[in-house]
């Protein structure tokens, strides 16, 4: 028997360390929480993918009653860009958070992001991770208000990934 290890590397950086094109992107993804549809979990996630374009798609969790025909923010983005741009590379997705918990109702506007960053369900990253095996690294951005993190690749964050298809 050998014992194994893992190592992922990622960046912990503050907004002022972030490229103007990255607070772009991740100024989209929080924007994007405003827009989603979360009755029931009322935790707000969006997301925003850069393609090699340069264009940006973004999109936000959408919740329905008939759980979990709903959709993460990460997915609905990842889905448009592919139809929007067929075949094109999505080179970076932001992703940002805000969990309105048990704010009185009419005061969610107010909900502050997330100190610490989320990351995407599995769910997420497998999906993310079909469209890095078809085009190459997706850096992914974490937002939280407190840290954000960057990681090279969805492959980072989903080490022992389903590639065989």
């Amino acid at each position: 028997m050998k014992d194994k290890k893992i190592e992922i590397s990622y960046k912990s950086l503050t907004p002022e360390e972030l490229p103007a094109d990255d607070l772009e992107l991740v100024a989209r993804a929080k924007a994007m929480t405003y827009r989603s549809y979360a009755p029931y979990s009322r935790f707000h996630v969006g997301a925003a993918i850069r393609m090699a374009d340069g264009s940006i798609v973004d999109g936000s969790n959408q919740e329905n009653a008939a759980y979990p025909s709903g959709i993460c923010a990460e997915r609905n983005a990842c889905w448009q860009a592919s139809s929007l741009h067929p075949g094109m590379a999505m080179k970076k997705i932001a992703i940002a958070a805000r969990n309105v918990g048990n704010m009185p109702e009419g005061e969610e506007a107010d909900a502050p992001f997330q100190g610490s960053p989320i990351s995407p369900c599995g769910a997420c990253r497998q999906a993310l991770l079909e469209y890095e095996h078809l085009h190459g690294d997706i850096e992914v951005i974490l937002f939280g208000a407190d840290n954000i993190y960057v990681f090279p690749s969805i492959s980072s964050l989903l080490p022992f990934s389903f590639t065989e298809f």
